[in-house]
């Protein structure tokens, strides 16, 4: 097994999926990236157990097709440091070592059996849809960071795609004390239905997605959800578990509304998180009129911080508190210069909206309110 590649373009390419591949991993061929040679055809894989990524490259000079697991660290690091330039790496099938050889010298590193490697799963009896990278890499950059890490409740680990009738895709994810919903519209799909794609996976195809308006083939079963376009496959195994009644935690009737500027909040929101809490963050918002007022202390330090901004305001005065962290990284994930809140008691979570609408797009960002006082 012999082939001809530029080392710079290998590089580039074992980085992609070198996300998936870990140190310290349950089985040590996980530390390998999986290459395998047909024709002039390079695939290059690399997993988890949980996550499968596979790129092909095309490669020169290739002789006698073959299947070589190579150690990942040292092939990466090595390339690193190496200029961009052709480079000739040879395969001995017998004792799997494997010869590089560059303009500078030659290296020598020993690889391990292919057969070791896990097999990819297959799409099998599986249902597809497409959708655009952007829109797919907008919905988890917008949902991902309220997912759960508590491996106690697996089921929000993960961000639920609920699939709807008439072509609506739901891309939900909360932690228990806030929730994101991104609704997109205008996506193809058959019937309703509803999976659940764990963190890790969303993020490496956060990392590894094209940002821009090409197709993905998202093809999912009941274990694995399958992401595909022209040059690379992505397998993720599925959380098995069913996601929460989300509907029944999102209050349907919010009479206040609260409109105020999105960068300002956020600006006075991480201000005053010096001065609150450091157990609770807590803030306090008492709006009269329209006027708002956010206040934060910590009783153990004696520390207090106000401030009164102006905002929009329709309803009854009201006091109620919320995480200060929690709050500045909803509204960092919101966007548009300005933002909505919808209110009804003080005991009941504050819905988030932007005021820009995007087209096939709706947000709703839910944030649990804490006791005042507390």
């Amino acid at each position: 097994m012999r082939f001809i590649v530029r080392s710079g373009y290998l590089l580039k390419n074992l980085q992609l999926i070198g996300g998936v591949a870990g140190s310290n991993a349950v089985l040590g061929v996980l530390e390998d990236f999986l290459f395998e040679l047909k024709g002039n055809t390079l695939s290059l894989s690399a997993s988890d157990l949980e996550t499968m990524m596979r790129v092909e490259i095309e490669v020169t000079g290739a002789t006698d097709d073959g299947r070589i697991c190579i150690p990942s660290k040292i092939l990466t690091e090595y390339l690193k440091n190496l200029p961009d330039q052709p480079i000739t790496i040879t395969v001995n099938q017998s004792d799997r070592s494997i010869d590089i050889k560059s303009d500078f010298g030659k290296y020598k590193i020993s690889g391990e059996n292919a057969d070791d490697f896990p097999k990819e799963p297959q799409p099998g009896d599986a249902t597809s849809f497409s959708i655009s990278a952007i829109a797919l890499l907008e919905s988890i950059g917008k949902t991902l960071f309220a997912v759960s890490n508590d491996s106690l409740r697996p089921a929000m680990t993960g961000v639920f795609f609920q699939l709807e009738e008439g072509g609506d895709i739901n891309f939900v994810a909360t932690d228990a004390h806030r929730l994101v919903k991104l609704s997109r519209s205008g996506i193809e799909h058959k019937g309703a239905d509803g999976f659940i794609v764990p963190k890790k996976g969303l993020q490496q195809m956060r990392n590894v997605l094209p940002a821009e308006d090409t197709q993905l083939e998202i093809s999912y079963n009941s274990s694995h959800i399958f992401v595909t376009n022209d040059k690379m496959r992505m397998s993720c195994r599925l959380v098995d578990a069913r996601f929460p009644d989300y509907k029944a935690v999102v209050p349907t009737n919010n009479p206040y509304n609260l409109v105020i500027n999105r960068a300002d909040l956020i600006s006075a929101l991480r201000r005053l998180s010096v001065f609150a809490s450091k157990t609770t963050s807590q803030v306090v918002f008492d709006i009269v009129g329209n006027s708002l007022t956010i206040s934060a202390q910590d009783i153990d330090f004696s520390y207090e911080g106000k401030e009164t901004m102006t905002c929009q305001y329709t309803g009854e005065d009201m006091k109620i508190a919320f995480n200060a962290k929690s709050m500045i990284e909803l509204l960092s994930n919101l966007e548009g210069e300005e933002v909505q809140l919808e209110l009804s008691t003080p005991t009941r979570a504050g819905i988030f909206r932007p005021m820009e609408k995007n087209e096939n797009e709706d947000v709703l960002m839910l944030l649990m309110p804490l006791m005042v006082g507390v």
